[in-house]
């Protein structure tokens, strides 16, 4: 499914996803944003994984916010939101095998990006219009690191997830999906 089919199925819960599907709406009408040519918003898509439990959660130890943080990234002109998903958790993580929870997306956000340095290119603040998948993967997948991307893999308890992570401002986006399990 494309992300603009996706967008119109969407089913807002609560405010803040009322507010910013109907943003990201009025954006995608009125620019391009499906690659990163647009300095200041790109569609990009994640993977909450979970193991098959649903007790832990499988995160990378992200180079550049230095925080634990679930698996994803730009679209790059790609169409399927999902397809961009599952493309990255495999990147970054190594795993093979991965089973979808739902065939849509389980939230939509619009993220602030804080200004950084990647691979020693100055990145300017900007937004993610982000679509977060649930994957379900087992823990007896094999997994490596992905070193230009991060420093560790590993699983973290559902319950734990606020000692991993530190940047705040993802920890309301994790809690929303947790509480949709």
């Amino acid at each position: 499914m494309n992300y603009f089919e996706e967008i119109d199925s969407f089913k807002p819960d609560g405010i803040q996803e009322e507010g910013d599907l109907k943003v990201i709406k009025e954006i995608l009408q009125n620019m391009d944003v499906r690659r990163r040519d647009n300095p200041l918003i790109h569609l990009t898509s994640s993977a909450f994984v979970l193991n098959p439990p649903r007790t832990k959660t499988l995160m990378v130890y992200h180079n550049i916010y230095n925080s634990w943080s679930w698996t994803g990234g730009h679209g790059d002109g790609m169409e399927d939101m999902l397809e961009v998903a599952i493309k990255e958790l495999k990147e970054e993580t190594g795993i093979e095998n991965c089973k979808m929870i739902a065939d849509r997306a389980a939230a939509l956000d619009i993220i602030t990006v804080k200004n950084h340095i990647r691979r020693g290119e100055f990145v300017s603040a900007h937004l993610h219009l982000n679509f977060a998948y649930i994957i379900e993967v087992s823990e007896e997948e094999e997994l490596r690191i992905k070193e230009d991307e991060n420093k560790d893999v590993g699983w973290i308890p559902l319950d734990r997830i606020e000692e991993y992570v530190s940047e705040e401002h993802m920890l309301p986006i994790y809690k929303k999906i947790i509480g949709r399990l």
